[in-house]
């Protein structure tokens, strides 16, 4: 007796939405972690900005924002070309859910201090965009999130270097020519 498989596993066999969430979240990763590196003080002021980590000693600091880039990067170019797929997309999952409830946080906070409506909050998240509305980021990172949790639940391989490397050979392999095959 065979079943039909569900909507989700058809659609997951054609290796599409795979494919495009790695090379989405990836891509992404990758174009605004380079920001990030190549002005890392300002970067250092915009984690400052959220108070979530300890100002003093300054090594958490420091450390944050000269690494985070780095692995963004990292697990960018992981996603991209396919190797170590779900380690990269859980990184990136934990990192995103964290970035999401610290913008989300801060965005309160500053919808509380003012006369402002929620969607009509602007500032800078440190993201590596500039400044954004809150309302239009938090829709985003929610897409990245959905985007994510697809690379990472997904059992497709469609052009990933990991399952290159893991491919198993279909049969016994050929002997040399004239030798006879071993039972």
């Amino acid at each position: 007796m065979t079943e039909n498989p569900s909507l989700l596993k058809r659609i997951d066999n054609t290796h599409i939405p795979m494919l495009l969430a790695r090379l989405i979240v990836g891509g992404l990763f990758i174009y605004l972690a380079i920001h990030k590196v190549g002005d890392p003080v300002k970067f250092l002021k915009d984690i400052r900005e959220y108070h979530l980590l300890p100002e003093s000693p300054p090594y958490f600091l420091n450390l944050t924002a000269v690494a985070m880039p780095w692995v963004e990067i990292i697990c960018g170019v992981l996603l991209i070309i396919g190797f170590w797929i779900r380690g990269a997309a859980s990184v990136v999952l934990v990192l995103m859910v964290w970035f999401t409830g610290a913008i989300f946080l801060r965005a309160v906070g500053v919808y509380h201090a003012g006369d402002i409506a929620f969607c009509g909050i602007e500032f800078d998240c440190g993201c590596g965009s500039g400044v954004i509305n809150i309302c239009r980021k938090l829709v985003t990172n929610a897409s990245l999130i959905t985007l994510t949790v697809i690379a990472l639940a997904s059992g497709s391989r469609l052009l990933a270097v990991e399952s290159l490397l893991t491919r198993q050979p279909r049969g016994p392999l050929p002997g040399p020519v004239g030798a006879p095959d071993a039972a």
